[in-house]
């Protein structure tokens, strides 16, 4: 399972549309590869840790666990990044059920 992380905050267009992005990206994915993909979303508001880290460059996302973007979300590098990720744990379970 790949985990994209998204930490925003309400009210908060910049995050609506990093949302959209992920959401568009995530549908145009093939069913199993979206199948393998956890939507997280986290806010700074809820989080004192979070907000430390990512107030000021929100929104931020992450896959599995490490940066992949802040502020713009591109779709190309998100679509391209969500397939490698998931390739590679396909990968991954492969090998190890070996």
């Amino acid at each position: 399972m790949t985990t994209l992380t998204l930490i925003g905050k309400p009210d908060c267009h910049l995050c609506d549309v990093a949302s959209e992005v992920i959401d568009a990206v995530v549908a145009d994915l093939t069913d199993a590869a979206a199948e393998q993909i956890e939507i997280v979303e986290a806010s700074i508001q809820d989080d004192p840790a979070l907000y430390d880290l990512w107030w000021e460059k929100i929104p931020v996302v992450l896959i599995d666990g490490q940066l992949h973007s802040h502020w713009r979300v591109s779709p190309d590098r998100l679509r391209h990044a969500l397939e490698e990720s998931v390739s590679s744990v396909a990968l991954s379970d492969q090998k190890g059920s070996r």
